[in-house]
């Protein structure tokens, strides 16, 4: 068994204000802040004649490979780089550009002036510009400008986001034209919080575009289809809060990963998902537990991954759970209705639970047969027997091949211990089970009690481990953010 010890707290370091490290137009013009020297005569950087173990190896290295690290570090920390030392100061104002307001002041008015001003003085390329997607309502004709300055030629990431837990009607307006003068050079995009007419979309193409992200936008079903069309490359896609269609049908040779959430069911918003044609789709999730959506995998060959299967915690009517259909198979909510074809390429499968229930977590092994990672998450803590009589007779029980098992809220009670025990006992190929506790329960005594409770030393298979742990061990709903959390082997991991 592993066990982390208690984490260090670590000392608060306090950083210099955003606005005293962004540099001004006059500083960049002044004598010493221009550009960075020819590689022929410039001099050799601080720390290179020091000893080994002393040496800045850091600042050692060339200014492109400096640059190259600055500019993939959030706009705030890069522009802080500044201050390191006098080697460190030209780097970021010549280094190709990353605008990301998320970590910048939160004062809309203090934002605007340092993004401005960033525009304004710095060359380019820009390699990501993302501000928030309030700026297309009222900063709208400021938001138009910063798009069309030179700084931001060949963008690769545009990105209008706005806070997960902030769930207004998309704007009305569209979004400024210039937005689009990248769909040549664009590989990610998230367009948020505005209209999209049909008159915008048609037309459009992303030649390049692997990751693209509508969050609360409001589109037609025809300019859906369209805008997806128009992105031959896509890998990642992800579909939040949106409005204006209620059916799509996926149709897609690259796509790998896809993801929806809506927080609230409307007449406008989606109600049905249909996978046509999605050859390469390995990661499908629907990752609004208590929204209802009527999910049909016609043909996806390669999926691996699938979630969020819930029974819906706020839902009272059956007929609003979420329904999954793989041919002639079907899961409404947690329960599988109708079990005629096995899935066999499903590996991994997240599960929301409102009471556990050791029959419900093995019928859904007989219908994905291959599973080997599964994450459980069980909302209500009630004392009850959940292993059913039909599984007593523990032979009876379907082939394992498990090799990971995340339970999250683990609070050792009676429920808890009964159905972790089984796997225990019976998964003869598990490598990991996790076991998320409360902090309270962290000590000693309580992690003996369950190991004994558990009978760990009659384990079915020898390698297994297991990890009792304070941290949260599967993303949940909300951790996915952005389209750039699809680009992941197992989105659950967290």
């Amino acid at each position: 068994m592993e066990a982390r010890g208690p984490i260090p707290k670590r000392t608060k370091f306090t950083a210099p204000k955003i606005q005293e490290v962004l540099p001004s137009r006059e500083a960049l013009e002044a004598p010493g802040h221009g550009p960075p020297p020819s590689a022929h005569n410039q001099q050799p950087p601080p720390g290179a004649g020091e000893d080994e173990g002393s040496a800045d190896r850091i600042s050692n290295l060339p200014d492109t490979i400096l640059g190259e690290i600055v500019s993939r570090l959030p706009t705030n920390q890069g522009a802080r780089t500044q201050i390191l030392a006098p080697r460190w100061r030209h780097i970021w104002s010549s280094a190709p550009l990353t605008i990301d307001c998320e970590g910048l002041p939160a004062d809309n008015e203090v934002l605007a002036g340092i993004v401005s001003r960033t525009v304004s003085t710095h060359p380019p390329p820009c390699h990501r510009f993302c501000v928030p997607s309030c700026f297309l309502g009222d900063r709208a004709s400021t938001v138009d400008k910063w798009l069309r300055t030179s700084a931001l030629d060949n963008l690769q990431e545009l990105e209008f986001w706005f806070k997960p837990y902030y769930r207004p009607q998309p704007l009305q307006h569209p979004p400024p034209s210039s937005m689009f003068r990248f769909s040549a050079t664009l590989c990610v995009a998230t367009i948020g919080n505005c209209n999209l007419p049909d008159s915008t979309v048609q037309g459009l193409h992303f030649p390049l575009l692997k990751q693209l992200g509508l969050e609360l936008v409001s589109i037609s079903e025809c300019s859906l289809h369209s805008l997806i069309a128009s992105c031959p490359a896509v890998e990642c896609l992800l579909i939040s809060h949106g409005f204006g269609f209620c059916c799509l049908r996926i149709n897609s040779l690259t796509l790998r990963s896809f993801a929806v959430k809506n927080y609230r069911k409307g007449n406008d918003q989606l109600k049905e998902l249909v996978v046509e044609n999605a050859p390469c789709l390995q990661s499908l999730l629907h990752l609004d537990f208590d929204y209802g959506l009527h999910i049909s995998v016609v043909s996806a060959p390669k999926l691996e991954t699938l979630g969020c299967l819930s029974d819906g915690f706020y839902i009272s009517k059956p007929d609003d759970l979420s329904r999954f259909v793989f041919g002639s198979t079907v899961i409404q909510g947690l329960r599988v209705d109708r079990l005629t074809t096995v899935v066999h390429a499903v590996k991994n499968l997240a599960v929301n639970m409102k009471i556990l229930s050791l029959d419900t977590i093995i019928e859904l092994m007989r219908c994905f047969p291959c599973l080997e990672k599964i994450y459980i998450e069980s909302e209500s803590k009630k004392e009850k027997n959940v292993r059913g009589r039909k599984h007593r007779n523990l032979t009876k029980c379907p082939n394992i091949r498990l090799k990971t098992i995340v339970f999250e809220c683990y609070e050792g009670i009676k429920s808890d211990i009964e159905f972790a025990s089984f796997f225990v006992l019976n998964a003869t190929v598990l490598e990991l089970m996790k076991l998320q506790i409360r902090a309270r329960d962290y000590n000693e005594q309580f992690l003996a009690e369950q190991r004994r409770k558990l009978q760990l030393v009659n384990k079915a298979s020898r390698g297994a481990r297991f990890h009792f742990t304070t941290d949260k061990c599967a993303r949940g709903v909300w951790d996915v953010h952005h389209v750039r959390d699809l680009d992941l082997t197992d989105p659950f991991v967290c």
